[in-house]
């Protein structure tokens, strides 16, 4: 092997709830891949939390199959609640 493995990047916010992706870096190890993270995307103490996973393990739906994959959903009426109504003394929903 010539090349370290590809990882992608996932922070999570001092103030956010989600991971989220930020970049990809090579690593030989997570333990590498995690310290280099920091150093490449949280240097300003950004981070409270640093997610890596091997590209090389990630699978992805093909955006060409999003018809027979996303289009179930659509007669799932009760799936977008449009038609109810919301009591004005409900708040936050």
């Amino acid at each position: 092997m010539t090349e370290w493995p590809l990882w992608e990047i996932f922070i999570r916010s001092q103030n956010g709830l989600a991971h989220k992706h930020v970049g990809s870096l090579h690593a030989a190890d997570p333990k590498m891949a995690i310290e280099n993270a920091r150093d490449v995307y949280a240097r300003r103490n950004e981070g409270i939390s640093i997610w890596v996973v091997r590209s090389a393990d990630l699978y992805a739906s093909d955006p060409e199959d999003k018809g027979t994959l996303f289009d179930p959903a659509k007669n799932k009426v009760y799936r977008h609640p449009t038609f109810y109504h919301v009591p004005p003394e409900t708040k936050h929903l």
